[in-house]
């Protein structure tokens, strides 16, 4: 195996993730769309001043919408990006008054396959991966990925706790197999209805037990830090040496909550690329997650973290 460089930019970072057009209902009946999934990750991570490489498959029919958008952003390649034929990623979205949104995936592009990324990873400072749709990359694929990089990985479980399913609503079910997805990555990030999934508990409330239980298991599987996002309420960081809650500011106005926790997840990467440590990036990523609420969609979001430092 070829050694990585002997320094790295810490700016640079790979993106691994799906490009989603989601179509999204509110509890008032309010529905609207938007371009979505891993460009809201990339799009703070670019308006932080971070260098970003999407390596990624998209449909024609999203990639035409969205390339001028990202084109426009100084800091992203989007010369990694795989045109695929058929439709994108199409989601539907609702959201009850109460409870977890409901999930419906349309369409989906084929997982991608990482022998460019493998070829270029020891040119990156940072790794994530967000499981979009659940279908984004095979496991043993990203089992590669994870052995050839030597650089920090975050990885999100997101809808990697969700039946793989077209046309049906997507309900959570038990996820023995997240150890073997997350050993050897850095950083963790889920929701608590995702953490009761890989504890194989989806109809079960967390206890801070049950919570704390998980924490050592994560560890057990060289997890530094686990990111556990509890919604407005904020964020339950999982550390070696136990756990520390980071209390959300209070957003304003709330305009669209999706892609929130794609904010977090970038601003905490941000912070922890730059030599932050954990509990000080979930606050940052806490604190755009909030601010995001107030804006929707890509370029809003992209907007609302331009040139804003990381360190003030």
């Amino acid at each position: 195996m070829p050694k990585p460089p002997a320094k790295k930019d810490r700016r640079s970072f790979a993106l691994l993730g799906t490009i989603t057009h989601d179509v999204i209902t509110q509890a008032s009946g309010r529905v609207y769309s938007g371009d979505g999934g891993i460009l809201y990750q990339a799009s703070v991570l670019c308006g932080l001043g971070q260098h970003v490489t999407l390596y990624t498959n998209v449909g024609r029919d999203i990639f035409l919408r969205v390339k001028p958008m990202v084109d426009a952003w100084p800091t992203f390649d989007s010369t990694r990006i795989r045109v695929v034929p058929g439709p994108g990623n199409n989601v539907f979205l609702y959201y009850p008054e109460k409870g977890e949104r409901v999930e419906v995936l349309e369409s989906l592009v084929p997982p991608l396959r990482p022998e460019r990324l493998l070829e270029e990873l020891f040119d990156f400072g940072f790794l994530i991966l967000v499981m979009n749709s659940g279908f984004d990359i095979a496991l043993p694929d990203w089992r590669r990925v994870v052995r050839r990089a030597r650089c920090p990985i975050w990885f999100d479980v997101h809808s990697l706790a969700l039946t793989l399913e077209l046309h049906a609503k997507r309900r959570y079910r038990p996820l023995p197999e997240w150890r073997d997805w997350a050993e050897g990555t850095t950083y963790l990030q889920a929701n608590l209805v995702e953490v009761a999934s890989m504890l194989g508990e989806t109809q079960r409330i967390l206890s801070r037990e049950r919570l704390n239980h998980f924490g050592k298991q994560a560890e057990e599987v060289g997890i530094r830090a686990a990111f556990i996002t509890l919604g407005p309420e904020g964020v339950m960081v999982l550390l070696p040496g136990g756990e520390r809650k980071v209390i959300s500011v209070k957003p304003g106005r709330v305009v669209d909550t999706t892609g929130c926790g794609d904010v977090f997840c970038a601003g905490a990467a941000a912070w922890l690329s730059s030599g932050g440590d954990p509990v000080e990036a979930a606050a940052f990523g806490a604190e755009l997650a909030s601010e995001a609420a107030g804006v929707s969609g890509i370029e809003q979001t992209y907007q609302l973290v331009r040139n804003r430092p990381l360190f003030a």
